[in-house]
């Protein structure tokens, strides 16, 4: 059984004529002889009815709702989705099945709002497909041992697809979204940003966890981890140009990705950081230790991080400053805190090892006139901290430096055979 797996975005659904469009491509793949396990968002965005957000602004933070309770609420978009979605397969005479994340064998532990998924049972799935249905999942969820309700966090639909393609052993996970594929940087930032045509798991994970959205992180890794291919495509009916995710292939060029200026796949942003510097006589060891659990303990993530004898910097997102402030009031450190700062970042798995890499990287930022606050670093990024109203002129000149988009020289190779 060749079997596919289609998951379709929020802003995919928003519409008649897209959800029309969403059930075409469905159909199309049913008569290529595939089939077809269909995974859908909740519709829309915030503001609009269904959307997830405008479901939990019904209760916002003044109601004492329980986390049981919010998962509750915010599992019924995708619920509604499935609903809809069925009937426009219906209509052009396939026989959907609608199945909510429990029912399509998803079991995922107890933290609701934040669940992992620690099981699938293929077996609902298999049977419907067997019977030459189309099951229609409503994504972002599970069931907990215990038979609750829970949901996956942002871009969970991501992940549910991406488990069930793995359960069932599919021959590719198409994720359908706004944008054509996974893009060389946000083209709203740069415009000369292109679609990335194949790249492999750990370059797309890194794009991922550094600031690009069209991929959760937790999607990525199930795919990586049982070798399923991924494809990310624009609904519509030019399908030319979409991204291939795959295991990397075993002969890279190596004389094109041994170049600097050739062995970066893209460029992301985060935004909304804070920049944290301690010092003085009090940062002592155990000080040091103190600050790191503090944080642990009110759940405060940090990133950029620098130790040294006398002195500890790292990053926050801005919004936790707050939250940070209050768990070291009471150590006698100095704080200094800057503000409205973006960490920028290139990746590419060429890079490792590479000489001139981080060369490049500096040369193009001191020449647009971009400070440099901070850098970390990994085998596959290298990553930035510089003010806000800098990003996007960093973005586009180590967009054009790396030679990734119409504006560049260099076209980097496939990462895949």
């Amino acid at each position: 059984m060749k079997i596919i797996v289609q998951k379709f975005g929020g802003t995919s659904l928003s519409t008649a004529g897209r959800r029309q469009e969403a059930a075409e491509l469905v159909r199309r793949a049913k008569d290529q002889g595939c089939s077809v396990v269909v995974v859908v968002s909740a519709m829309g965005r915030r503001g609009e009815p269904y959307a997830t957000d405008t479901l939990l602004d019904l209760v916002g933070a003044d109601l004492p709702v329980s986390a049981a309770d919010l998962d509750r609420l915010a599992s019924v978009g995708e619920a509604i989705s499935a609903v809809v979605m069925s009937g426009e397969l219906r209509r052009l005479g396939l026989q959907p099945v609608v199945m909510s994340g429990g029912e399509a064998g998803i079991v995922t532990d107890d933290d609701h709002g934040q669940a992992h998924i620690v099981s699938v049972d293929p077996a609902p799935i298999t049977a419907a497909l067997a019977a030459g249905m189309v099951p229609v999942v409503a994504g972002f969820q599970g069931v907990s041992a215990r038979g609750e309700v829970t949901t996956l966090g942002r871009g969970g639909s991501d992940t549910s697809a991406a488990a069930l393609g793995a359960a069932l052993a599919a021959e590719r996970v198409e994720i359908y979204t706004d944008v054509p594929g996974v893009m060389s940087a946000d083209p709203r930032q740069v415009p000369a940003a292109r679609v990335v045509e194949r790249s492999d798991y750990e370059e797309v994970f890194q794009l991922a966890s550094l600031g690009a959205k069209v991929l959760h992180p937790r999607a990525i890794e199930v795919a990586r981890q049982t070798n399923t291919p991924l494809e990310v495509r624009r609904l519509g009916p030019d399908q030319s140009a979409f991204t291939r995710i795959g295991a990397a292939a075993s002969g890279l060029d190596v004389w094109q990705n041994r170049r600097p200026e050739a062995s970066v796949v893209g460029i992301s942003v985060v935004a909304d950081l804070t920049h944290l510097r301690f010092s003085g006589k009090a940062l002592s060891p155990e000080a040091i230790r103190r600050l790191f659990a503090r944080l642990a303990a009110a759940k405060v993530s940090v990133d950029m991080i620098n130790v040294f004898p006398e002195q500890v910097a790292l990053a926050i997102q801005g919004s936790d400053w707050p939250d940070a402030q209050r768990a070291l009031a009471e150590e006698a450190f100095t704080i200094d805190r800057r503000p409205d700062t973006a960490k920028v970042s290139v990746v590419g798995t060429a890079i490792h090892g590479l000489p001139g890499v981080m060369s490049l990287v500096v040369e193009t930022l001191v020449r647009a006139n971009v400070p440099i606050l901070a850098t970390s670093d990994s085998h596959q990024s290298i990553s930035c901290l510089v003010p806000a109203d800098c990003a996007t002129i960093a973005a586009r000149a180590l967009h054009r430096a790396f030679g990734l988009g119409a504006d560049g020289t260099v076209k980097k190779g496939d990462a895949l055979s």
